[in-house]
């Protein structure tokens, strides 16, 4: 399995585990490397800033129903292609907690589904990631990195 960096985000530390490794747990979370050809989907969250879609999984839904969700929710994306890549292990004192991460390709963008969870969208070339995201270090860039590889790998279909 490749190594990637530990991270930390305030008193958080997180670890990723990429794909075929699956948490030992539900997770909590899920967060969603959307791509438009050479562009990435980040929405603009409060108390957060620039980030890719993520959020709670619903009790009723699976973590792909929660991914593609939140994406729609916070950024009017649908999309196609949509494959789980990892999890964050996200470690705080006593409590770990699992977030699952996937990739998809956006299809359409529309309205955003829900203002009061996001104030607007961006699609960001690689290069413009590290100055625009809420928080970057050497585990964001190494997951972005990995989303990207993975996405590549997706087989297109012309219609």
């Amino acid at each position: 399995m490749r190594r990637f960096p530990t991270g930390k985000w305030g008193r958080q530390t997180l670890q990723f585990y990429p794909a075929p490794y699956r948490a030992p747990m539900r997770a909590f979370a899920v967060l969603v490397f959307a791509w438009q050809e050479e562009l990435v989907l980040v929405c603009d969250i409060a108390g957060r800033g620039w980030c890719v879609p993520s959020g709670r999984v619903e009790p009723s839904e699976t973590s792909m129903e929660a991914g593609l969700r939140e994406t729609l929710e916070e950024g009017g994306a649908e999309l196609a292609d949509c494959q789980y890549i990892g999890c964050y292990k996200i470690t705080d004192r006593d409590q770990i907690r699992w977030a699952d991460c996937f990739v998809g390709r956006v299809t359409s963008l529309g309205d955003i589904g829900c203002p009061e969870e996001s104030s607007g969208r961006r699609l960001l070339t690689r290069e413009e990631l590290p100055s625009s995201y809420h928080i970057w270090d050497s585990l964001i860039e190494r997951v972005f990195e990995h989303s990207r590889e993975v996405f590549e790998r997706i087989p297109t279909v012309d219609n």
